[in-house]
């Protein structure tokens, strides 16, 4: 593989380096190449087959519009990905978000195994010119230069390598090592639940949509995906672990089996181990510094029972591209665009990380969510409204705005009022 020479009028390897050639990391490698960048892409793993495992497998309809400039939409309905329309189950009944009648479908993304997206996605920024993909290179440290980042340290199959470049981007998770080095504020947040998932072929779920139960403060979800596989995971309350940990598999198959209107695990085949994770904080992190960005997990680590880190992961790419992409092509100072990235990406994330981490204290729904949610399930437009929320195509203060709240409370009073009604035309009877 053919190592880039400095020169003199040119004293960086690539205008980008980017740690991490997973789904944040492609992503931002094709975009800023699309827009003239020349693009190191270092991936710690030498497979080029390999994936991340521990994932909701989901991509939530605000990475659609990403996923269509990338050009993967055709590839992945091909490939079986199953557009990811869903259900919640809530103590008050099952909000099922359908279309208005006349009105547009409602938006989609899709759900797709990474063992599927990650060489598809690897395999198309490969192939992106002004991309370079190097396989075994592992960030050890960053190259830091008058107050800014310059480039990265790596380890490689041929030993250590200083590779400069005008931005680096940490695309490499929630431990990541640029992110760890950077000169960044970040904050973590405790998860009160912990979280085990698994494979299964031949688990029918009615009308093939996904699933999530709300059990306060238990959760648990059923994602259908390509080649006929179901992602169930399970999320219990951190007290119920000692019990977890005494005999895995039998608790994680008892714990499905307690769903209302449980999916028949016990006639599936399981096709994966259970796997999962007993200690998930939230993190946040300042998305940027001189010469630096933070993508996908390594700028923000969400809950994983929302789903929501594969969209994240592609927009933010996306946000990155829009906004260090013309500085990198020449036009304007690249520092002043990396700040716009970090405000952007604090503007459009930070209310719904915070929301994230106060439902990870596993606690029961407060006044507001319940009221949200009851409605929800008694509404078909609320249910539409919380469809828009759950897929991040609109934020904490237009899901609550005083408009939804108010329909919410109006369509709670009707139901009690006719609850009351119907309690006495029975005393009556």
């Amino acid at each position: 593989m053919t190592e880039p020479q400095s020169t003199e009028q040119d004293p960086c390897d690539y205008d980008v380096v980017i740690s991490g050639a997973g789904l944040a990391g492609c992503a931002a490698a094709i975009l800023l190449a699309r827009r003239g960048a020349r693009v190191a892409l270092l991936e710690r793993r030498s497979d080029p087959a390999a994936y991340k495992r521990l994932c909701t497998h989901s991509l939530t309809a605000n990475a659609y519009p990403v996923l269509d400039e990338l050009g993967l939409v055709p590839a992945l309905e091909e490939a079986g990905a199953v557009r990811n329309e869903a259900r919640w189950y809530t103590r008050w009944g099952w909000i099922v978000p359908r279309a208005a009648p006349g009105g547009p479908g409602l938006p989609y993304a899709y759900n797709v195994r990474r063992s599927v997206l990650d060489p598809l996605i690897r395999s198309r920024a490969a192939a992106t010119p002004g991309v370079e993909l190097l396989p075994g290179h592992r960030v050890t440290a960053l190259v830091r230069e008058a107050g800014r980042t310059a480039g990265v340290r790596a380890s490689t199959p041929r030993g250590e390598r200083e590779i400069r470049a005008r931005l680096v981007v940490g695309a490499d998770g929630r431990e990541s090592a640029v992110a760890a080095a950077a000169p960044v504020r970040g904050r973590s947040h405790e998860n009160g639940r912990f979280g085990y998932l698994a494979h299964f072929r031949g688990l029918p779920l009615p009308g093939g949509l996904g699933q999530t139960w709300f059990l306060e403060p238990d959760m648990a979800y059923a994602f259908p995906n390509d080649d006929g596989v179901t992602v169930l995971a399970v999320l219990p309350d951190k007290k119920r672990l000692p019990a977890f940990r005494a005999d895995l598999e039998g608790s994680f198959l008892a714990f499905v089996r307690a769903l209302p209107d449980a999916p028949p695990v016990d006639s599936a085949e399981r096709v994966s181990k259970i796997t999962g994770t007993v200690d998930y904080p939230l993190r946040s992190r300042v998305a940027a510094a001189p010469g630096l960005a933070l993508i996908g997990d390594a700028a923000l680590t969400g809950d994983p029972l929302w789903g929501v880190g594969c969209g994240w992961a592609l927009q933010s790419a996306h946000w990155l591209a829009e906004e260090a992409g013309p500085a990198l092509a020449g036009r304007g100072g690249l520092d002043r665009s990396l700040a716009r990235y970090a405000r952007r990406h604090r503007r459009r994330l930070a209310g719904h990380q915070w929301l994230a981490a106060d439902f990870a204290r596993s606690r029961p729904f407060n006044p507001l969510e319940r009221l949200m949610f009851s409605a929800a399930a008694r509404d078909e437009a609320l249910a539409r409204h919380m469809h828009l929320f759950a897929s991040r195509l609109i934020g904490p203060l237009r899901f609550l705005s005083p408009a939804a709240v108010a329909r919410a409370s109006r369509v709670n009073l009707r139901h009690r009022a006719a609850a009351r009604a119907g309690r006495g035309t029975k005393g009556a009877a």
